[in-house]
C-alpha cells in the first residue's frame, strides 16, 4: 500500500510538472515585462489563477522592481492598484495548497514590496511558515528566517525555533550565503557558545571558498555589531574579500560597511583608499539626499581640501531636501571632519527646526553633542531641544537614557539646572552601570563647578546626591563576581570623578579577579590599565605570563596593544627577555597581517623597550614602504595621522642614535622644524621660577639656555656646562648664542655648534623639570617611557641629565627658597 502510494504521489508530480510547463499562462506571466502587463493578466485570468500563477505573478511583479534602480521603484504604485489586492486575497485563499518553497517567496516577495507586517496576508503567510517550520530545507529556512528579520521580530518564539534548527543543522551548512543570513537572523537569541560555533563555521566557510560575494561578508559584519563582538580574525577575512570586490562596490555598499567599520572600532587603510578613488571619481552621480548624504558621510572624512569644499557647497545647496536622518548623517560627518563651515551649520540648523519632534530620545541626544562640538550659535535651537530632552527626562524609565539625557543637559550653553533633574538622577542610580554612572558624575560636578544650581540648598542636595553616586559605584564594583562581566562596562568609563573615585577601587578589583585573566581578556584588561597609566605588578606580571603562554592565540594586532602598555608605563616583568623575545618572534613571523601604519607604531613601542627587530627596521626604512605609508596618511583620521608622523620621527631618532650599523638615515629634520615651530610656548611660571634660581647659583643668566633644542630635536628645558672642576662655563666667552626665555632657538646651525669641541673634562648639563605627565599614577610614581627613552638618548648625545621630579620639587621638604637652592645645587653639582 505504501509502495502505491509512492507511485501515486510521483506520478501526480510529473503531471503537474508538465502541466507547468505546457501551462500558457505561466508563460505569459514570466514574460511580462512591466507590472502593468502582469496586472492584466491578473484581471483576465482571475478565476483560472493557481496558487502557483499566484506566487509567479508575486514574484515577478518584485523581479520588475528590483530590476529598477532604487530610486525609481514605483512600490507605491505597485502596492495600491486593484489588481494587487486579487493576489493577496487569492494567496491568502490558497495558501495551504502551496509548496513550502512559494509560500516563503511569496512572503519574501511582499516584503520587498513594503507590505506592512500588520497586512493579513503577510500574518497568514507567516503562520503557515511556521506551521511547517520543521521541513524547510535550508535556503528555505534562511530566506523565511530573513523575512522575520526584516519584520523586527528578532525576539519572537519562531526565531528562537530557527535558531535551534541551526543549532541541530549547523555542521550540515556548506553555504556562506545561506550561513550569513541566519546568523543575522538569530543574533538577538543565541548563546555565548553558539556564538563561537557560529563565528568558527563562518570563517572556515570563508576560508573554503573561492569567491565570496561581497553582500555574504557585509551580512558576517552586521551579525558582528548584533552581538557587539570584535573578532579580529573574521573581519580581516571580510575586508580582504571587500578589497577584491573593489568593483563592485558602489556607495550604498561602502557607505554601509564604514558604518559597520566604526561601530566595530576597525579600520583597514587600503579600504579607505579604495573607497575614496572610487567615490572621488563617480562624485557627480549623486545628486540626490539620500545618496549624496552617504557619499558626505563616507568621502568627507578621506577628502583633500578641493573635493571638501565641493561636497560643503552641495551639502549646503541640498540641505532643505534633507530627510532628518541625513541631517544627523551630515552633522556627524561634520564633526568628524572637525569642520565648523558656519555657512552649512546655519543651514542645517534652520532646517533642524522642522524635524526635531521626528527623532527619538538617543538621536536627539547624538543631536545636542554634535551641535555643540561644531560650535552652534543657534540658542532658538538649544532652546528647543532643552524642552525636547527635558520631556523625555521626565517620562523616562530606561537608566541608560536618562544618564545620556543628563549628560548632554550638561553640555548645553548656559543651561540652568532644575530639581527634577536632580530627582530623577538620584531615583536610576540604584539600576545605573558603571558608564551611566560616571556620565550623571560629571554633568554634576561641572554643574556644581560652574554654579548652575539656583535653588536653596541645592549645593547640599548635589553633594549628597555624588556621595550616593559614590556608594552606589563602590556597590557595584563590590557585586563585581567575573572579570569579563566588569571590563565590558570600563571601556566607557573615563573622566576625573572615575580617576579620583573608582580608579583604585577597580584596580583591586581586577587584582581581586586575578585568576580569571585569560588571553581572550589580556587585551581589553591592557586597555584599561594603559588609560589608568597605574602600574601593577601582580596584573602586569599575569598578563605577560599567559600572553607568553598563549602567543599563537592572541591576533598580532592585540600584541601592539600589550607591548604598548609595557613600554609606555616601563615596567618589565619577571622574565622580561623572554616576553620580548616570544612577542618579537611572534610579530615578525606575521608583519603582512598589518598594515604599513600599525608596523611604524608597533616599530617606535618596541624602540621604547629598547628592541630593533632587524626584519621590522629594515622593512620600515625602505622606499616602496614609505611610499605606501604616505599613501595610506592621507586618508586616516588626523589623530592617527599624527601619532604615526611622530611615532616614525621617534623610531628614525631612536635608530640612528642607537643602532647606527643599520645605516638608517636622520631624515626628519623639516618634519621637526614645522612641529617646533606650531607649538612655540612661552615657559610656564614654575619653569621661569627654576630659571631664575639656576641663574642665581651658576652666577649670571649667560651661564645657562632654556629651551634647548639638541641634535635629533630633544626639547629640554635647560642646559649648562660645567668644566672639569665643576665650574660653569660661559656661553657668552664660547661665543654661543643665548635662545631667549620662552622660545625655541630655532637656528640652522645649531647642529655646527654642537660640534664646537668643549674643554678637557667638561660635561654639557640637560636640566628637566618633569611634571605629572612624566610619571605612572600609582604610588610608586614610576618614570613612565618615553621621558626614560629620552633621558637614555640625552646620556648618548653625551649630557649629564638631570631630572627634577614636581613631587619633590612641590613637596613641603622644598617649601623655602633657600632649601630650593640647595636642592637645585645638589643636583647640578652631583653632591649626595
Amino acid at each position: 500500500m505504501l509502495c502505491l502510494r509512492q507511485v501515486c504521489l510521483l506520478t501526480l508530480r510529473r503531471y503537474q510538472a508538465r502541466a507547468l510547463c505546457s501551462d500558457v499562462l505561466l508563460s505569459q506571466i514570466n514574460g511580462c515585462t512591466h507590472e502593468d502587463e502582469v496586472f492584466d493578466l491578473v484581471g483576465r485570468n482571475k478565476a483560472r489563477l493557481s496558487e502557483k500563477h499566484v506566487g509567479i505573478a508575486l514574484n515577478m511583479l518584485w523581479q520588475l522592481q528590483k530590476k529598477r534602480p532604487f530610486l525609481s521603484r514605483t512600490s507605491d504604485y505597485v502596492r495600491n492598484h486593484s489588481q494587487f489586492l486579487t493576489l493577496c486575497i487569492l494567496a491568502e485563499n490558497k495558501v495551504e495548497l502551496m509548496e513550502d518553497e512559494v509560500i516563503v517567496d511569496n512572503l519574501y516577495s511582499i516584503l520587498r514590496l513594503n507590505v506592512e507586517d500588520h497586512v493579513s496576508l503577510t500574518k497568514v503567510l507567516v503562520t503557515e511558515a511556521w506551521k511547517r517550520l520543521e521541513r524547510l530545507s535550508l535556503p528555505c529556512l534562511s530566506k523565511f528566517a530573513l523575512c522575520l528579520y526584516k519584520q523586527h521580530r528578532h525576539f519572537s518564539p519562531i526565531i528562537g525555533q530557527v535558531a535551534h534548527i541551526v543549532d541541530m543543522k549547523l555542521d550540515s551548512i556548506q553555504d556562506i550565503r545561506i550561513l550569513s543570513v541566519l546568523m543575522i537572523s538569530i543574533s538577538e537569541v543565541i548563546t555565548e557558545s553558539f556564538r563561537d560555533r557560529l563565528l568558527h563555521k563562518a570563517e572556515q566557510l570563508l576560508e573554503e571558498e573561492h569567491e565570496v560575494h561581497l553582500n555574504y561578508a557585509r551580512r558576517i559584519l552586521q551579525f558582528l555589531q548584533n552581538v557587539k563582538l570584535r573578532y579580529h580574525p573574521v573581519l580581516e577575512k571580510c575586508n580582504r574579500i571587500f578589497l577584491k570586490s573593489a568593483s563592485h562596490l558602489d556607495i550604498h555598499s561602502i557607505s554601509h560597511i564604514f558604518g559597520l567599520y566604526e561601530q566595530l572600532g576597525f579600520g583597514s587603510a587600503e579600504f579607505r583608499l579604495i573607497a575614496k578613488q572610487l567615490l572621488s571619481e563617480a562624485i557627480d552621480d549623486y545628486y540626490d539626499p539620500e545618496t549624496f548624504a552617504k557619499l558626505f558621510f563616507s568621502l568627507g572624512p578621506l577628502a583633500g581640501p578641493k573635493v571638501r569644499e565641493r561636497l560643503l557647497i552641495t551639502a549646503v545647496n541640498m540641505a532643505e531636501e534633507f530627510s532628518s536622518h541625513q541631517i544627523l548623517m551630515i552633522l556627524k560627518t561634520m564633526r568628524k571632519m572637525k569642520c565648523r563651515n558656519s555657512h552649512l551649520l546655519k543651514k542645517m540648523a534652520s532646517v533642524l527646526h522642522r524635524h526635531l519632534d521626528s527623532y527619538h530620545v538617543l538621536q536627539l541626544v547624538k543631536l545636542t553633542q554634535y551641535l555643540v562640538v561644531l560650535h552652534c550659535q543657534d540658542m532658538e535651537l538649544f532652546a528647543k531641544l532643552k524642552m525636547l530632552l527635558l520631556g523625555y527626562l521626565k517620562s523616562s524609565v530606561i537608566p541608560a537614557d536618562t544618564a545620556a539625557v543628563i549628560r548632554v543637559l550638561a553640555m548645553l550653553p548656559s543651561f540652568q539646572v532644575e530639581e527634577i533633574i536632580i530627582n530623577k538622577a538620584a531615583a536610576v542610580l540604584p539600576q545605573c552601570r558603571l558608564h551611566h554612572l560616571n556620565c550623571i558624575a560629571t554633568a554634576l560636578v561641572k554643574w556644581n563647578h560652574h554654579g548652575q544650581f539656583h535653588w536653596q540648598n541645592s549645593s547640599e542636595l548635589c553633594a549628597k546626591l555624588l556621595q550616593k553616586l559614590n556608594d552606589c559605584a563602590f556597590q557595584r564594583l563590590q557585586k563585581a563576581n567575573s572579570l569579563n562581566l566588569l571590563l565590558e562596562e570600563l571601556p566607557y568609563v573615563n573622566g576625573e570623578w572615575f580617576e579620583e573615585v573608582l580608579n583604585e577601587e577597580t584596580l583591586a578589583m581586577c587584582q581581586h579577579l586575578i585568576d580569571e585573566i585569560t588571553w581572550a581578556n589580556v587585551l581589553p584588561l591592557s586597555f584599561f590599565l594603559i588609560k589608568s597609566e597605574h602600574r601593577c605588578p601582580a596584573l602586569f606580571d599575569r598578563i605577560a605570563s599567559v600572553t607568553v603562554a598563549n602567543i599563537d592565540k592572541i591576533l598580532t594586532s592585540e600584541i601592539y596593544f600589550i607591548l604598548f602598555l609595557f613600554s609606555a608605563l616601563n615596567y618589565d616583568p619577571p622574565d622580561n627577555e623572554e616576553f620580548f623575545k616570544i612577542c618579537i618572534q611572534h610579530l615578525t613571523s606575521n608583519l603582512s597581517h598589518l598594515e604599513n601604519y600599525h608596523l611604524v607604531l608597533l616599530g617606535h613601542v618596541l624602540a621604547m623597550a629598547g628592541y630593533f627587530p632587524p626584519v621590522l627596521i629594515t622593512t620600515i626604512f625602505n622606499v616602496s614602504f614609505l611610499s605606501k605609508l604616505d599613501a595610506q596618511l592621507k586618508v586616516l583620521p588626523d589623530m592617527v595621522k599624527q601619532r604615526v608622523h611622530s611615532s616614525l620621527m621617534k623610531l628614525n631618532r631612536a635608530v640612528c642614535l642607537e643602532c647606527p650599523e643599520f645605516h638608517i638615515p636622520w631624515f626628519h629634520e623639516p618634519y621637526c622644524q614645522r612641529v617646533f615651530h606650531n607649538s612655540m610656548s612661552q615657559i610656564n611660571p614654575q619653569r621661569q621660577h627654576i630659571h631664575r634660581m639656576l641663574t642665581e647659583i651658576l652666577g649670571g643668566s649667560h651661564y645657562s639656555r632654556v629651551s634647548v633644542l639638541t641634535p635629533y630635536y630633544y626639547e629640554i628645558d635647560f642646559e649648562c656646562v660645567l668644566d672639569v672642576s665643576k665650574k660653569p662655563l660661559s656661553y657668552m666667552a664660547q661665543n654661543i648664542a643665548l635662545g631667549g626665555v620662552g622660545e625655541i632657538p630655532l637656528r640652522n646651525d645649531f647642529k655646527d655648534e654642537w660640534r664646537k669641541a668643549l674643554p678637557p673634562g667638561a660635561q654639557r648639563i640637560a636640566l628637566e623639570f618633569l611634571d605629572s605627565k612624566a610619571f605612572s599614577k600609582d604610588y610608586s610614581r614610576h618614570l613612565k617611557g618615553e621621558p626614560a627613552v629620552k633621558k637614555r638618548h640625552l646620556e648618548m648625545l653625551g649630557y649629564r641629565v638631570v631630572q627634577i621630579p614636581h613631587f619633590e620639587w612641590n613637596s613641603m621638604v622644598l617649601s623655602t627658597k633657600s632649601e630650593q637652592l640647595e636642592y637645585l645645587r645638589q643636583q647640578l653639582y652631583g653632591i649626595q
